[in-house]
């Protein structure tokens, strides 16, 4: 007996429905187009033990396999940093992975500055840190060529831009599509660009008299704050704000939606519509979306 599966940018096993003389028939009403493949049933040789649950009259098949989650079934993803501060989105993510929020784990951390901050915590936390680009101030710094291929040394899957000031080589855009992070303080594609970062942009966003800002997280590509946008939540600007009160308003919010967003990604929760705009499924209630 043979069993279909479809194949998709989700785990091969996220969701699995039965059927009465079916064992598994693969859950993708999501999706308009589907690739079908037959898989003989030794492919299951590997699941043991094989954990099913039901939910909502549907059975999903979870794996207790090393580096796995009993509670998704998707393997825990490796994940690259990079940082050119203190990089507090970078520790609330990180703490996020510590206490299990998210599914994943920091392998390497990338850095303009040797001494930054966020370099500085990922050495105490035994993370190893990578210097790029190589300049005069930072000579040991790698290559683009050689960066891409550190990162695949340490199997990196994901890679969040946290604070990070350089642009990202377009070498490293193609060695990683659709999978670099970034997030922004401000409602892009408002107030973004290169040379808006930081205290600027929360001065530029109360200058144009702007009543709503936020944070938004987007996909990299070769240029500044210009890839698809996969999440934003508003903050409201205060008549009397100053860009400090602003800041710390928006960057409050940056912790938990990068946390969010990272744990989404890391279980495999991030769906890419047809008009080539990333969407969020949610955890709670796989039939909604934001």
């Amino acid at each position: 007996m043979e069993t279909l599966f479809n194949i998709s940018s989700t785990s091969l096993f996220s969701s699995i429905q039965t059927q009465k003389h079916t064992p598994f028939i693969p859950i993708s009403s999501q999706l308009k187009s589907q690739n079908w493949v037959s898989l003989k049933p030794h492919v299951f040789k590997d699941l043991n033990p094989l954990i099913v649950s039901k939910n909502r009259g549907l059975l999903k098949c979870l794996s207790s396999y090393e580096g796995g989650s009993l509670e998704s079934g998707v393997k825990r993803k490796n994940l690259a940093v990079f940082v050119s501060g203190g990089s507090s989105n970078f520790r609330a993510v990180h703490e996020a992975t510590v206490r299990g929020d998210v599914n994943g784990q920091f392998v390497v951390l990338v850095t303009n500055k040797h001494d930054c901050g966020g370099a500085n915590y990922a050495r105490e936390h035994g993370i190893p840190v990578i210097i790029y680009p190589s300049t005069k101030s930072e000579p040991e710094g790698l290559s683009s060529n050689d960066l891409v291929a550190a990162l695949s040394k340490y199997k990196v899957e994901f890679i969040l831009l946290a604070g990070y000031l350089k642009l990202i080589p377009s070498e490293l855009v193609r060695a990683y599509p659709k999978s670099i992070l970034n997030i922004h303080p401000s409602l892009l594609p408002a107030f973004g660009g290169k040379g808006y970062y930081g205290q600027k942009v929360h001065k530029a966003v109360i200058a144009s008299g702007a009543r709503y800002s936020g944070p938004t997280i987007h996909f990299v590509d070769e240029h500044y704050d210009t890839g698809r946008i996969l999440a934003q939540r508003i903050v409201p600007v205060l008549a009397n704000d100053t860009a400090e009160e602003l800041a710390g308003r928006v960057l409050r919010q940056e912790h938990k939606m990068y946390s969010e967003v990272a744990a989404a990604v890391c279980d495999e929760r991030v769906v890419w519509r047809e008009d080539g705009v990333p969407i969020i499924q949610s955890k709670a209630n796989p039939d909604h979306y934001s």
